[in-house]
């Protein structure tokens, strides 16, 4: 048996809109990635409580082409299912939220939860955050969705639709169907279904992803409603108590156990401040559900706990991550990301050198494609990250080191640069909304350099050797800071996490390559 503890959140730093599936005996949770490679982050466990990362489902341009996506645009709110022996996910890739939406929908399919995924199908682009429900009672299959509205002076999400999606002709057919317009809290999304005792319970997300942010659930005899809201209010929100550890708690999914035991996997953010920026993102945490005895859900309190009673299931823990990755594999491992496009051999490769991997400089930050970072999330408010890294620019065009990443326009990077008099040099670079900043001194350097962050809360050190650089503020690497809009209307919003990483930059468009070795990632109490 577990010892009875689910301690949140139990995927840490940037994981958001968790469908959580269980197949048997195995819980899989799939998460948005936005524009970070693999897109659908997928975590698989035996108990609820250990949880080992298996990479990403979409992993190839033939799968998802993210080229040109906005900062916090590609993929939102993934819903993972099973039927007739197939792996169905569904995800919307977006491609532009400012003004106008461009939110389209797709399936792939698989016959394991590894792959190999099918060609994508696409679905409408009436809104985002798609969910299938398969029916069992009546073996129809439905795709759930939000509506965008683009008009002024129309809300931007008017309510859930529903189309009936034929898994023979693998398309939808007939019209979407608004089930359901929410609650007084609005911005109503995120829809889940699912049937028990012969009803119909929708699940959405409401209030905004952010401080207002909950879950509500409503039930209907019939699939396509009408549905009649929960009276007791929000299944779960902290909307009301700022002092828990676990802020913006919503956007979420059930599953059920063998044994009947029901739990409910949700995203949540944990600032560093109450009400304070949260550079860790929005991440995922897991409750237990109890059932009235008139049908409706509970979580204890309707608010998020830190610590929850694990099912009734053996325990089963996986290896710990090692520190220090040596690059010794045929791939990257699960840890890694890459930015808008896949890890492919023409701009990464853990072959060229052994033990080490090899980057070749991609484009600036504003390209919005082409990039060369390779990433990891930030999991703990106090970490290091630390690598070695063998680079000889000839040309100031030509930088690379490792970086505390939120998005193309908030970083900071602690680098090997060139200077035309004094030839390569470490210092630190840093873009706050874009305005990029040279912090010295510029240390000369010749051959390999061991570079080292240290994040401390909402602090940020750079070392290399004896020389140090800040504290800057970390806090600009958050979902709040990284949000910026014009009267109104969003030039960026920030949905992803802070992220260590490798970045090689070549702006002559040589692809000057760096490698990289003993890339370590540690936290500290």
């Amino acid at each position: 048996m577990t010892d009875g503890s689910i301690r949140n959140p139990v995927l840490p730093g940037f994981h958001p809109d968790p469908s959580i599936l269980r197949v048997g005996d195995d819980y899989y949770l799939a998460t948005s990635t936005f524009e970070w490679y693999p897109g659908v982050r997928l975590h698989h466990s035996k108990d609820l409580v250990h949880w080992r990362p298996l990479g990403g489902a979409l992993d190839s341009v033939r799968l998802l082409d993210m080229t040109g996506n906005p900062d916090s645009g590609g993929v939102w709110a993934p819903c993972l299912s099973y039927v007739d022996g197939l792996f169905h996910l569904v995800f919307t890739d977006v491609k532009s939220y400012s003004g106008f939406w461009d939110t389209p929908n797709y399936l792939v399919t698989a016959p394991s939860i590894e792959g190999p995924w099918s060609a994508p199908v696409a679905l409408h682009a009436q809104g985002f955050d798609p969910s299938m429900f398969h029916d069992d009672a009546t073996g129809q299959s439905w795709l759930l969705s939000n509506r965008t509205d683009w008009r002024p002076g129309h809300a931007w999400a008017n309510g859930i639709i529903a189309q009936r999606y034929d898994r023979d002709l693998r398309q939808l057919v007939g019209d979407p169907v608004d089930v359901y317009t929410g609650t007084a809290a609005g911005m109503t999304e995120g829809p889940h279904v699912y049937r028990r005792d012969g009803w119909y319970y929708l699940v959405t997300a409401e209030g905004g992803t952010e401080w207002f942010h909950q879950a509500t659930v409503a039930r209907s005899r019939d699939v396509l409603g009408p549905y009649e809201s929960d009276p007791a209010g929000p299944l779960i929100t902290a909307v009301h108590r700022p002092d828990l550890m676990l802020q913006k708690a919503g956007h979420g999914s059930l599953v059920e156990t063998p044994d009947g035991e029901w739990f409910f996997a949700h995203l949540a953010g944990r600032p560093l401040s109450p009400r304070g920026r949260c550079v860790l993102g929005r991440e995922t945490a897991i409750q237990r559900v109890t059932w009235t005895d008139d049908g409706w859900p509970r979580i204890d309190g309707g608010v998020p706990h830190d610590v929850v009673d694990g099912p009734a299931l053996p325990a089963h823990p996986w290896p710990d991550e090692p520190e220090t990755d040596d690059f010794t594999g045929a791939l990257l491992g699960p840890q890694w990301s890459t930015l808008r496009r896949p890890a492919t051999s023409n701009w990464v490769s853990t072959h060229a050198r052994p033990g080490h991997v090899r980057i070749h400089g991609g484009r600036s930050p504003g390209a919005l494609s082409g990039e060369s970072l390779v990433g990891r999330r930030v999991q703990h408010a106090r970490a290091t990250f630390e690598a070695t890294v063998e680079f000889a620019p000839v040309h100031f065009q030509q930088l690379a080191g490792i970086t505390a990443y939120y998005n193309s326009r908030n970083w900071f990077l602690l680098r090997v640069g060139y200077d035309e008099t004094d030839g390569p040099f470490v210092d630190v670079l840093s873009s706050d909304r874009g305005r990029v900043t040279a912090h010295g001194p510029a240390v000369p350097v010749d051959g390999p350099v061991r570079l080292r962050l240290d994040l401390d809360g909402g602090v940020l050190r750079a070392s290399y050797g004896d020389v140090e650089w800040g504290p800057f503020d970390a806090s600009i690497l958050s979902d709040e800071y990284a949000q910026e809009s014009d009267n109104g209307v969003p030039r960026a919003w920030g949905f992803t996490g802070a992220f260590f990483g490798l970045w090689v930059q070549d702006m002559t468009g040589g692809g000057l390559p760096a490698d990289f070795s003993a890339a370590t990632y540690k936290p500290q109490p």
